[in-house]
């Protein structure tokens, strides 16, 4: 969820010589494409273990990966996988070192300057992931406290913002990524750690000792996530509208959901037990794009 300012798209590309149109053509003359992947965005990508990583949005990159193939002519198209984070993703898509990030990425008007998105395909909010004695209930809980968030996520703002229009005084300290925000509230270093509730959720089912914490809080905003493409390449957009659009519209997408967020998911089996949201279900007929503003 990169927000701050970046080096303008085009002159990144230039730079990387990248052309902002050719993402096929660029798998098809390397021979390669390179999806991102995330090590702890549960149960959309994360790593349940040595090796290649799982998830609901690593299922889906996997069958945009071979639509490609077919697209490309390209049956023996390698297919890599490169782990970002929410500060480097948009850097990395932009260079051309990852050619796709479908994860926990949100869908908003600032970011579609720089990168393009798919069809949306969940929606969460801002909540707090809390120790169950912590005493934190709600925002008002958190007045001259310390908070924590990921570095580069739409979370920090929306954070940062809170405390500014509620006057709470929080001190808002950043982990490099989830795992790392999350060890900041195990450690004492922060009371609260605030981010997507879906992520929360998964961060905790995968706790050691799950019954130890709680997510709290209303939900600050609602905001869609979707895969990331570069800007200004309508036939990769297609593409990948297709493979998406066509599992939601066939019911594949409903299933594929009920596997990760309402069954058992590894590594520990856990049940997130988080039905489809009323948006989401929405957007399986709409299938829009629309950004978060």
């Amino acid at each position: 969820m990169k927000m701050k300012t970046l080096v303008p798209l085009v002159l990144v590309l230039a730079a990387a010589g990248v052309s902002a149109q050719e993402t096929l053509k660029k798998a098809a003359d390397t021979n390669k494409l390179t999806l991102a992947y995330r090590e702890s965005s549960v149960p959309f990508s994360y790593l349940a273990g040595p090796g290649k990583p799982v998830g609901i949005m690593v299922e889906i990159s996997e069958a945009i990966a071979a639509e490609v193939k077919k697209a490309t002519n390209k049956p023996n198209l390698e297919i890599a996988w490169q782990a970002v984070t929410s500060q480097n993703r948009i850097p990395l898509l932009a260079n051309g070192t990852i050619d796709l990030e479908c994860g926990s990425t949100t869908n908003n008007s600032t970011r579609g300057k720089e990168v393009a998105f798919a069809i949306n395909h969940f929606y969460t909010g801002t909540r707090l992931l809390v120790k169950k004695n912590s005493g934190i209930h709600n925002y008002a809980d958190l007045k001259g406290k310390t908070v924590a968030t990921t570095a580069g996520t739409t979370n920090f703002q929306v954070l940062r913002k809170y405390n500014q229009d509620k006057n709470l005084d929080m001190n808002i300290i950043t982990g490099k990524d989830h795992d790392d925000s999350k060890l900041l509230v195990e450690s004492g270093r922060a009371v609260a750690f605030g981010m997507d509730d879906i992520l929360l959720f998964g961060l905790k089912a995968n706790d050691k000792n799950p019954a130890d914490w709680d997510v709290v809080g209303d939900s600050l905003q609602v905001e869609p996530y979707a895969c990331m493409l570069r800007k200004d390449d309508p036939q990769f957009k297609q593409l990948v509208d297709r493979v998406i659009g066509g599992m939601m519209k066939s019911g594949e997408f409903e299933k594929l959901y009920a596997k990760w967020f309402t069954s058992p998911i590894p590594p520990k089996n856990v049940n997130l037990q988080l039905p489809m949201a009323p948006e989401l279900k929405q957007n399986l007929k709409d299938l829009s794009d629309k950004p978060a503003t």
